[in-house]
């Protein structure tokens, strides 16, 4: 990880994670623990951004800067928006636009990262909003993984294991985040870690 530009592009899940506290801020402390001083974590999420939103800001925020490497994680917008303003983003097109923001990157010869969406509801029952919706975009993101040989971070995966051996009460909220979405305490901790074993191995 040594020397290397890691530009992390996504929504408000990233742009509050470089804030005291977030998984950008805790990844960070990670690298100076481990005396890794040369390692550039930069935070480049827009709260309310969509796939769209990434694509349309792709060079100006990410390959103008010249990154190394790219941390994708998009989906929970294109899904929840649907609900609460009714403006999301139908599978097909998350489906092309995603793949042209990794094509547009891997024609610039920068190494990616793909993140699966987490949760909208921590309920373990299958009741929140829109699970399946969730479970469909992130089998599209490991699409595009599989189809391009990319390193996966599969984050829907990791935060369903996660509920269901701590989330006894079948809360909606209070585990991984603070309000259904964003990452609480534990959840920013949570995914500074496995955020930090999937770069290692990119």
């Amino acid at each position: 990880m040594k020397g290397r530009k890691i530009i992390f592009f996504g929504d408000s899940l990233t742009e509050y994670g470089v804030n005291k506290g977030g998984y950008l801020y805790l990844m960070k402390r990670m690298l100076k623990d481990q005396q890794i001083t040369d390692c550039n974590l930069i935070g480049a999420g827009i709260a309310g951004n969509k796939v769209t939103d990434l694509q349309e800001r792709l060079i100006r925020d990410v390959i103008s800067k010249s990154p190394d490497v790219v941390v994708i994680w998009i989906g929970i917008n294109d899904v929840w928006h649907k609900y609460s303003h009714a403006n999301g983003t139908d599978e097909d097109t998350f489906n092309k636009t995603y793949r042209n923001i990794v094509k547009q990157l891997l024609a610039d010869n920068i190494k990616i990262l793909l993140v699966t969406p987490g949760v909208i509801g921590e309920k373990t029952d299958r009741s929140n909003l829109a699970d399946d919706e969730l479970d469909a975009y992130s089998q599209l993101i490991r699409n595009v993984a599989a189809d391009y040989h990319l390193p996966l971070c599969d984050m829907r995966h990791l935060f369903s294991l996660y509920e269901k051996e701590n989330n006894h009460a079948n809360a909606e909220a209070g585990i991984l985040t603070h309000d259904s979405v964003h990452l609480s305490d534990a959840g920013n901790k949570f995914v500074a870690e496995e955020m930090w074993k999937a770069l290692k191995a990119v």
